[in-house]
């Protein structure tokens, strides 16, 4: 059998990651999987290739000698087990030789499911585009972009109110994280292999970003969508705040700004979020002038 397409959908958390790949996961030549957050385990860095202040380098010793991370190692062997339920004594040493046999776990289970195509959604992986085209040539990215403010809100409602350390650090953090994912997006937007999307235009006007998505992929337009996606797209038991974008149902998100943030925030983020209505623009073609937010567009002319 020819091997099944490899797409990885990547982008800042809470930006609609989750409901893109569930939209896609829908199609019935699609086989997705719950994040494995692989290339970060087996490459680190995470908080330094974010931009976070302060951040170590991450050249250890095992870089300089051509080893792969233990963590990564580990990671392989969990997800191993997770699904297909196979265990080995023992993971590759380097990292080239990891990735092919993640690869290979992830074509197999798509050729178990007689999927054309997989779909593996880990949003820090943006981090990681270069590694992943590197290992994996043939790959496909798909960004999800959302509003920045929005972005903010959302991760600020999930610090407050989930059962998880994913959301800390606060809003100065995660809006130099957010501002850093805009520059890898924009930086992608002309490359053949990778295909850009703001969250807001495929919620307004879902049939022709689903046409985008589906002519991007190579989708069998004859193929109606499932109601609901076919394969696992996340655990709600220990992520519950991805319950309601794991059914692939497109609908315009939520705004938490006025809720969660006072008029002070507000204005921070004004003066340091880059300007999505420029980025909107350049990505889908509209005017720069569109609204995006009843607060107003962003300035980034300010580095934080």
């Amino acid at each position: 059998m020819a091997d099944p397409q490899r797409v990885f959908i990547v982008g800042c958390p809470r930006s609609g990651t989750t409901v893109v790949q569930a939209l896609i996961a829908r199609h019935p030549a699609v086989h997705s999987f719950p994040e494995t957050g692989y290339f970060e385990s087996l490459y680190g860095g995470i908080r330094r290739r974010w931009g976070d202040l302060g951040a170590h380098g991450e050249h250890h010793w095992y870089h300089r000698m051509g080893l792969a991370r233990s963590s990564g190692r580990r990671r392989l062997r969990r997800l191993e087990r997770m699904l297909a339920g196979r265990k080995h004594a023992a993971s590759p040493l380097t990292p080239a030789a990891c990735v092919r046999r993640y690869v290979d776990l992830l074509d197999g289970c798509a050729r178990l499911s007689g999927a054309s195509l997989w779909v593996e959604k880990t949003p820090s992986h943006l981090m990681y585009i270069d590694e992943i085209a590197r290992h994996i040539p043939d790959a496909l990215f798909i960004h999800v972009l959302r509003n920045g403010a929005d972005v903010m809100a959302s991760i600020m409602d999930g610090d407050l109110h989930q059962p998880t350390h994913d959301f800390g650090g606060g809003l100065a953090v995660w809006a130099r994280r957010w501002n850093r994912s805009i520059e890898m997006h924009l930086a992608c937007r002309d490359s053949p292999r990778h295909l850009l999307l703001c969250l807001e235009d495929l919620a307004a006007r879902p049939q022709p970003g689903w046409h985008r998505i589906r002519a991007f992929l190579g989708l069998d337009a004859s193929l109606p969508l499932l109601p609901q996606p076919a394969s696992l797209i996340t655990d709600p038991e220990r992520e519950p705040w991805k319950r309601d974008a794991a059914s692939g149902q497109l609908q315009m998100p939520a705004q938490k700004v006025d809720a969660l943030l006072g008029p002070v925030a507000r204005a921070w983020m004004r003066d340091h979020l880059r300007d999505y209505a420029e980025v909107r623009a350049q990505v889908s073609g509209l005017r720069s002038e569109t609204p995006v937010h009843d607060i107003g567009s962003y300035r980034a002319h300010r580095r934080l």
